[in-house]
């Protein structure tokens, strides 16, 4: 399992849609959760990254900038 300094912060996307929000971490687009506040998804962010980042998800796929020169 990953150990994330407290103070780490990641970039996240979020909306609501039928009375929920719903959001992922930017770095890894296709893995979406939500909750019922913007609290509550926040915490569910935060669990799917010690997931996605602790091996705990086979063949994760992530977003990433690379150099074209």
């Amino acid at each position: 399992m990953s150990t994330v300094n407290p103070s780490s912060t990641v970039k996240i996307v979020y909306w609501q849609r039928d009375g929920f929000w719903i959001g992922h971490l930017q770095d890894y687009p296709d893995y979406q959760t939500q909750g019922e506040t913007l609290e509550d998804l926040k915490a569910h962010l935060r669990e799917l990254h010690d997931e996605l980042t602790g091996g705990q998800i086979p063949g994760v796929r992530k977003l990433e900038e690379m150099a074209l020169s």
